[in-house]
């Protein structure tokens, strides 16, 4: 799998921008990656330091509106924490 289709996008919420002072940044990524591939992915594309993944799976919610009824999108999302000595990613400074 490439390392640019690992990280889909970041993913913005009142839950992780309080993360970002703690260096803890949230991304959706893709459902067949593992920890190693994230951790590996956000590394080269930013150029971090990673001391910890944690993943989530997410299934997708059951909506109707009037007669039309499905599903929303199953995604994964990944909580990853930087190390101490790491420099912050650039993209989320101007969100914190």
């Amino acid at each position: 799998m490439n390392t640019y289709d690992i990280i889909i996008r970041p993913l913005l919420s009142e839950k992780t921008y309080a993360g970002i002072q703690n260096k803890r940044y949230a991304f959706v990524v893709a459902k067949k990656a593992n920890k190693v591939e994230i951790k590996k992915a956000i590394e080269q594309i930013f150029g971090v330091k990673v001391a910890s993944v944690n993943t989530a799976n997410y299934d997708g919610k059951f909506k109707r509106q009037g007669k039309s009824e499905g599903y929303t999108s199953e995604f994964k999302k990944a909580y990853v924490t930087l190390a101490n000595d790491s420099k912050s990613i650039e993209f989320f400074d101007s969100l914190s």
